[in-house]
C-alpha cells in the first residue's frame, strides 16, 4: 500500500463559476450543487474560500485496478477503528486520503499496519 503523507494543509470547499485566479485545486468534482474543490489551505485562505475542515493528504503509493474489489473498505475500516475520519478519492494511478490534519501521522501508522498486516 506504501502510504505516503504529501506535505501541506488542504481544506474542501466550493466555487460558483470554475476555480478562482491563484487556486491551484488537486482535486475537482463537479456536483449539482457547485464545483467541490480539494486546494492547499494557504490558497483557499487567500481566495478568501470558506471551509470547516484542514486534512493531511496521504497517497496510496500502489497502482490499485479502478474495478479492485475491498482495498478502500479495508482503508476505510483500519482508520474508523482507530477513530479517523477518512474521505477517499481516487485517481487513475493511486487512491488518495484526506484525514484529519492533526492525525495524519497517526493515520499513516495504522495504513503501514495494514500493509504489514495484508503480507
Amino acid at each position: 500500500m506504501r502510504p505516503e503523507l504529501n506535505p501541506g494543509r488542504y481544506v474542501f470547499t466550493t466555487a460558483e463559476g470554475g476555480v478562482p485566479s491563484g487556486v491551484s485545486p488537486v482535486v475537482t468534482v463537479a456536483e449539482q450543487e457547485g464545483l467541490t474543490l480539494v486546494v492547499p489551505q494557504a490558497d483557499a485562505d487567500a481566495a478568501g474560500m470558506a471551509y470547516d475542515h484542514v486534512a493531511g493528504w496521504i497517497t496510496l503509493r500502489v497502482h490499485s485496478a479502478l474495478d479492485a474489489v475491498g482495498l478502500t473498505a479495508a482503508v476505510a475500516r483500519a482508520l474508523a477503528d482507530a477513530g479517523l475520519s477518512c474521505n477517499v478519492v481516487a485517481g487513475f494511478h493511486h487512491d488518495h486520503l484526506f484525514v484529519p490534519y492533526e492525525q495524519a501521522e497517526q493515520a499513516v501508522e495504522v495504513l503501514r499496519r495494514l500493509a504489514a498486516a495484508e503480507r
